[in-house]
């Protein structure tokens, strides 16, 4: 996958996709496996925004059922199975246990009967049929509940996920089969002509250099920066209402292997509390706001928040300040309307079309991003007046989604490879069955297998697949998207100086770039020692 911004500016496509995020990332591969001239940038790391803030969980939508939108909940589960099938080794089944105490506002009754309609929109084809637990048994197998007031425990199945990783190989999927893409071009304003877009013009945020590219329709999916690329065609009423999902990372006080869904005594909103290695991953909140996707933080209010209704639900949890690993925040683009909450706003898409020839999208949630990207294929094919190929996504493996026994290519990849057990485990985990492409590269230099610094889990294998297949152009891309060292205790802050080492290496740019890429990383993930 290389970046040749030159590229953008040689060939006329057919559609260009400013945005890549999941949305965009999700709409070029559609547009490229149906064989159409596609072009993708996105102005900084591809699912740097909202795409990489997300709960990490693939689901159906369980509290969407109190908003009646059933539709979403039924597309929702179909599309959790279809991504379990296409990228085994990103998308994983995961218990939950949804507790009820004595005066919570959903009585058991009515949790018993919301998931037997789940599971009854899922076509009973979710990893198991929900069940209930007592008491008394959900605390043996959960120690971390509280067991006074508990009147049982109901039991499901959703997903976890790497949505940073899902984005990416999204984009990696859409380079294979001919899109041209890009990070850190960003959009700069549009050719106008006879009040139609006729080209983007576009700057590289690396070299500063401009590029006009050329294409018959160019497609808005910025997510929270919707409205503002659909002002510069002239489109000035805002259809966005934007509010924050913060998150905090904390250690484990999952005592078992499931998450646990619990709802908050301040206002009622339903929150995850979910295993994520050695830690466990808390949110989110639902805020609405105003700021700059730019600035959006975990915020300290939201922090206090996650902490205080944490240890009021869960049992022998001490969590201070002091206990956040690490906390993010993104900005939801969620369609406005009247609804009085920002939990109550509906997580439908809607596509807005404009006089000048945008076509926009807002709203729609992680899971249904394959069935939002078919949809817009389908009014491109329209609108280009062209008949396009069926979606070949939902039948196609996403990169490395071909795996099915990972212990077994686990075993096979470590006979066969000179590297130890848990590295050949984690990269079946993060790459699936394209670990092997990794491990190819340490044999031609086995130096790859080292750690990047002493004691560190990231090899110098990983930092070079990440920037020569993987797009990745700075520190925080390979820490935060390409591996997710960033939300791990230490944030990946003593494997900084040497991962800038081996990139300005393999990059080639000069010390100046270098010492920046250090310092905005800094900067970015020591936020939360000042929040």
């Amino acid at each position: 996958m290389s970046r040749d911004i030159g590229e953008f500016g040689r060939q006329r496509h057919e559609v260009l996709i400013v945005g890549g995020g999941i949305n965009g990332a999700g709409l070029a591969r559609d547009l490229a496996l149906r064989g159409i001239k596609t072009a993708l940038v996105e102005k900084g790391d591809f699912s740097s925004g909202t795409s990489s803030t997300s709960t990490k969980l693939v689901h159906g939508g369980l509290r969407y059922l109190e908003n009646f939108d059933l539709r979403l909940v039924f597309e929702a589960c179909r599309e959790r199975k279809t991504l379990q099938q296409i990228a085994p080794h990103l998308v994983r089944p995961l218990r939950f246990y949804l507790p009820v105490y004595k005066g919570d506002k959903r009585p058991l009754w009515m949790v018993r009967a919301g998931l037997f309609l789940y599971d009854l929109l899922a076509m009973f084809r979710n990893t198991h049929i929900h069940g209930m637990l007592s008491a008394d048994r959900a605390v043996s197998h959960e120690p971390a509940l509280k067991r006074e007031g508990l009147k049982g425990v109901a039991v499901y199945w959703d997903c976890q996920m790497d949505d940073a990783r899902l984005c990416l190989e999204n984009v990696i999927a859409a380079a294979e089969a001919g899109a041209t893409v890009a990070n850190y071009l960003q959009l700069d304003g549009f050719t106008m002509c006879d009040g139609r877009i006729t080209a983007a013009e576009l700057v590289d945020r690396e070299t500063g250099r401009k590029v006009q590219a050329e294409a018959d329709l160019i497609i808005n999916m910025t997510g929270p920066w919707m409205d503002q690329v659909r002002a510069m065609a002239g489109d000035q009423e805002p259809m966005l209402r934007t509010t924050r999902g913060a998150h905090i990372l904390v250690p484990r006080v999952n005592r078992g292997d499931e998450a646990i869904y619990l709802s908050s005594q301040q206002d009622d909103r339903l929150f995850f509390v979910i295993p994520w290695g050695d830690l466990s991953l808390i949110g989110t909140t639902d805020t609405d706001t105003e700021r700059p996707p730019e600035e959006t933080v975990a915020t300290e209010e939201d922090i206090d928040y996650l902490l205080e209704e944490s240890a009021r639900h869960l049992h022998g949890t001490a969590l201070t300040r002091e206990s956040v690993v690490a906390s993010f925040a993104g900005l939801r683009p969620l369609v406005a309307d009247t609804r009085d909450t920002a939990s109550n706003v509906s997580r439908e898409h809607r596509v807005f079309e404009s006089s000048s020839g945008l076509i926009s999208v807002g709203g729609g949630k992680y899971t249904t991003y394959r069935a939002v990207a078919e949809e817009v294929a389908e009014l491109i094919s329209k609108r280009l007046g062209i008949d396009m190929e069926r979606s070949r996504t939902a039948k196609e493996p996403l990169p490395g989604g071909t795996i099915s026994n990972f212990a077994a290519e686990v075993t096979r990849l470590q006979s066969a490879y000179a590297a130890s057990a848990e590295l050949v485990a984690r990269l079946v985990h993060r790459y699936g069955s394209r670990a092997e492409k990794l491990l190819e590269m340490s044999v031609a230099d086995p130096g790859l297998l080292k750690p990047v610094v002493a004691d560190s889990k990231l090899t110098r294998l990983e930092v070079q697949y990440a920037v020569q297949f993987e797009q990745a152009r700075t520190p925080d891309d390979v820490l935060r998207r390409r591996t997710g060292l960033a939300l791990e205790p230490g944030q990946g802050l003593s494997e900084l100086e040497a991962v800038a080492d081996q990139m300005q290496d393999l990059l080639g740019v000069d010390e100046n770039i270098r010492q920046k890429w250090e310092k905005d990383y800094r900067e970015i993930h020591t936020r939360i020692r000042r929040t």
